[in-house]
């Protein structure tokens, strides 16, 4: 009954392939290849990093916080102390029998210094 409207006989209702579209199904399908193997890519590249990190010891899931924990922890990070602070610091260490009387000078000319 439909079938006589379009001369292929299919009444409009015929499989589409890329051929129906033309260059914008040919362009879709490049670019989700494209889209697909750029996903594929970024997971294999966490997947290949996480394996390294776990080798050296390192969980990858709370690096961030490790290292800024470590960042807080050193001396480069920690407020610089006070002339007194570390005059008195190292007439504690001479007190105590740490440093030697000649370790001790060296140490408090090169703080006078700064």
């Amino acid at each position: 009954m439909f079938g006589d409207l379009y001369s292929d006989g299919s009444g409009g209702f015929g499989s589409f392939g890329f051929g129906d579209f033309g260059a914008f199904g040919v362009l879709f399908g490049v670019g989700s290849a494209v889209i697909g193997l750029g996903f594929v890519a970024i997971v294999v590249t966490i997947v290949l990093r996480s394996a390294r990190m776990a080798k050296r010891g390192q969980n990858p899931f709370t690096m961030e916080e490790d290292l800024a924990y470590q960042a807080m922890q050193s001396r480069t990070l920690a407020p610089e102390k006070s002339l007194e602070q570390r005059l008195a610091e190292l007439d504690d260490l001479r007190a105590r029998g740490v440093i030697s009387d000649e370790e001790h000078r060296t140490a408090r000319t090169e703080a006078l210094r700064g």
